[in-house]
């Protein structure tokens, strides 16, 4: 399978909450990238986001809480790797998840990684 259908299907499992099999996927891809790419940096942080919303279906809260800390900081600056996805929306997104995982707030809805709207 080529990395673009491999990430693909990942984000796939992701956006139908199968957050393990997407980590696994995904992880599949990041290893097929030099160690020294922003891309490879960008990827991980999905594959941490995966693994960040594994742990929350599973009930362990303080790992999802630590795993999405760290998602969100290897995701910094990932637009340059990942043009088409709307990682704005997906920041926003896991702000409320953040304060949920903090118990400051009600469960959010499922997380989501969209693509991004056509632009004017």
């Amino acid at each position: 399978m080529s990395r673009k259908l491999a990430l693909q299907s990942g984000l796939d499992a992701f956006n139908s909450a199968c957050f393990f099999e997407a980590h696994e996927i995904l992880e599949e891809v990041w290893r097929a990238l030099p160690r020294t790419s922003a891309r490879k940096k960008h990827l991980q942080g999905l594959v941490q986001l995966a693994v960040a919303f594994h742990h929350e279906s599973r009930g362990n809260l303080r790992g999802a809480r630590s795993v999405l800390d760290r998602a969100l900081r290897n995701l910094t600056a990932a637009e340059a790797s990942f043009p088409a996805l709307d990682l704005a929306r997906l920041r926003a997104d896991m702000a409320d998840w953040q304060k949920h995982l903090a118990g400051d707030a009600r469960r959010p809805a499922p997380p989501q990684i969209a693509l991004r709207g056509p632009t004017r």
